[in-house]
C-alpha cells in the first residue's frame, strides 16, 4: 500500500510523505532559525513537533537537536537516530495516524506554507571540498584545455581528484553572485588583464552534508563510508573559467571558483533516496582496496539546468543529466577523503564535481555546451557563450517513484555586476 500524507501533496511535488527533506527556516523575518522538513507546500516545524512531545523514541526523547538554530546536532547522532526521526516523522505525517492530523492547535502552529518562510542554510558548513568525478565532464575539460591527446591524467582512474573550496561564501538559493574580478591568462608579451570575468560559467552538481565525522588520524572504512552521509543536495559550483585557466597551474583550482558556491535548502536524506539506487559504472582499472566497495552504487536521479536570459520572463534548458553518471560514488568520495586521516566534521560538504553525460545535451556547464565558448547556444533568440549580468540560472533534481516523486526542489542565482 502506498504511503500517503493527511497533508495535501500534488502529484508533481518535490515533497511527498516519501522523501521529508530536511531544511532550516524562518517563519517571520524576526524569529529565529529552526528545523524543518518539507511536505508538499508547507514545512513542518521540527521545534513544535518536539516541544510537543512527540519525538518519543530512545535517541531524541530527550535531546534538544531540534531546538537548534541549523541541523549540526542532529545530523551528528547517526542513522540510528535519523532512522527513528524519519519513522515518527511518516507515522505523524500520515493519512490514518490522528495525533497531527486531528489536533487543528499543534496542526496551525507547526504546518507552515512554504511561500511564507525565509529558508536558510541547512547546516553551519566547517569544511568544503569539491570533487572532480564525472569522466565525460573529466574528458571535455581536458581536451578543451590540454588537448585531445591525453585529456584525462593516468592519476584520475586511480583516486576520487578532488580540491579544498571556500566554505564561507557557500550561500543559500536565491543568493545573488555578484561577477568575480581577476586576472586572465596574457595576450602574447603583454601583462595578464585585469577585470570582470567574462567567461562566468554555472556547474551542474550534487553535493553529500556529512553527518557523523571521523577522529583525526582515523580513516573511514569504505564499506561504512554511507553512515557517515546525512543526505544530498542541489549544487552550483559557480566558475570564472578566464581567471581558472591563468591560474590554476600548478596548484589547481582558487579565486577562478571560490568566490560563490550556491546549494539548494533542502536535504534530501539517503534513506529517502535509498528506492532509487542503481549500479555504478564499472571501474576500470579496479580500485585500490580501500576504495573497493562490497556493493558500488548510484542514484538515478534526473537532473535539469535552465539559464533564464536577462530582460527574458522565461527560462530555457541548457541541459538533463544524471547523478548516475558519476565514475566515483559518493562513498568513494568520503572514504578516500580521509584514507589520509583527515578528520570530517557534521554538516561538512562534499561537492560531486560537474556531473556531465556521454550526449552533446548532458553536459554539465557551459565551458562544455559551447565548447569553451566556440559554439554558442541560443537562448530565446539571444547567444550565450557564457553567463552576462542578469542572467539567472536555476538547476532541479528528483528521482521518479511509482505514482511519486522524491526531489531537491531548485538552485537558483542570478549574476550581477562586478563593483566599478
Amino acid at each position: 500500500m502506498v504511503l500517503k500524507s493527511f497533508v495535501e501533496v500534488h502529484l508533481d511535488s518535490h515533497f511527498p510523505i516519501q522523501n521529508l527533506p530536511y531544511g532550516v527556516f524562518k517563519p517571520h523575518p524576526s524569529s529565529a532559525s529552526r528545523p524543518g522538513v518539507a511536505i508538499g507546500d508547507y514545512v513542518l516545524d521540527l521545534s513544535e513537533i518536539a516541544s510537543a512531545g512527540l519525538f518519543d523514541g530512545p535517541l531524541l526523547n530527550n535531546s534538544d537537536c531540534f531546538h537548534q538554530p541549523n541541523l549540526n546536532k542532529f545530523v551528528s547522532l547517526g542513522r540510528t537516530a535519523w532512522k527513528e526521526a524519519r519513522a515518527t516523522l511518516q507515522k505523524l505525517l500520515s493519512a490514518t495516524e490522528p495525533t497531527l492530523r486531528d489536533n487543528a492547535n499543534l496542526r496551525q502552529k507547526s504546518l507552515v506554507p512554504t511561500n511564507t518562510v525565509e529558508l536558510l542554510l541547512p547546516v553551519a558548513i566547517g569544511d568544503y571540498t569539491d570533487f572532480f568525478s564525472s569522466l565525460h565532464h573529466t574528458k571535455n575539460c581536458g581536451a578543451i584545455f590540454v588537448g585531445p591527446q591525453a585529456p584525462v591524467l593516468p592519476n584520475w582512474f586511480h583516486l576520487p581528484v578532488a580540491y579544498h573550496g571556500r566554505a564561507s561564501s557557500v550561500v543559500i538559493s536565491g543568493t545573488d553572485i555578484v561577477r568575480p574580478r581577476g586576472q586572465a591568462h596574457p595576450i602574447g608579451d603583454t601583462p595578464p588583464p585585469f577585470g570582470p570575468s567574462s567567461k562566468l560559467d554555472f556547474e551542474l552538481e550534487m553535493a553529500t552534508i556529512v553527518g557523523p565525522g571521523n577522529e583525526l588520524g582515523k580513516p573511514v572504512d569504505i564499506n561504512n563510508a554511507a553512515d557517515h552521509i546525512f543526505g544530498v543536495v542541489l549544487m552550483n559550483d559557480w566558475s570564472a573559467r578566464d581567471i581558472q585557466a591563468w591560474e590554476y597551474i600548478p596548484l589547481g583550482p582558487f579565486l577562478g571558483k571560490n568566490f560563490g558556491t550556491t546549494i539548494s535548502p533542502w536535504i534530501v536524506t539517503l534513506e529517502a533516496l535509498e528506492p532509487f539506487t542503481c549500479d555504478a559504472p564499472k571501474q576500470d582499472p579496479p580500485p585500490l582496496p580501500y576504495l573497493s566497495e562490497k556493493e558500488s552504487k548510484n542514484y538515478d536521479i534526473s537532473l535539469e539546468v535552465r539559464i533564464k536570459p536577462v530582460g527574458h520572463r522565461d527560462s530555457c534548458v541548457v541541459t538533463r543529466s544524471n547523478l548516475k553518471h558519476l565514475y566515483w560514488t559518493l562513498t568513494q568520495q568520503l572514504a578516500h577523503h580521509t584514507v589520509n586521516g583527515c578528520n570530517l566534521r557534521p554538516g561538512d560538504l562534499l561537492g560531486t564535481g560537474t556531473i556531465s553525460g556521454p550526449e552533446p545535451d548532458s553536459l554539465g556547464c557551459l565551458l562544455e555546451l559551447t565548447w569553451n565558448g566556440q559554439n554558442p547556444l541560443s537562448l530565446n533568440g539571444e547567444t550565450r557563450r557564457f553567463l552576462e549580468d542578469g542572467d539567472e540560472v536555476t538547476s532541479t533534481g528528483y528521482c521518479q517513484g511509482d505514482g511519486y516523486k522524491v526531489g531537491f526542489g531548485t538552485c537558483t542565482g542570478k549574476v550581477v555586476p562586478s563593483p566599478s
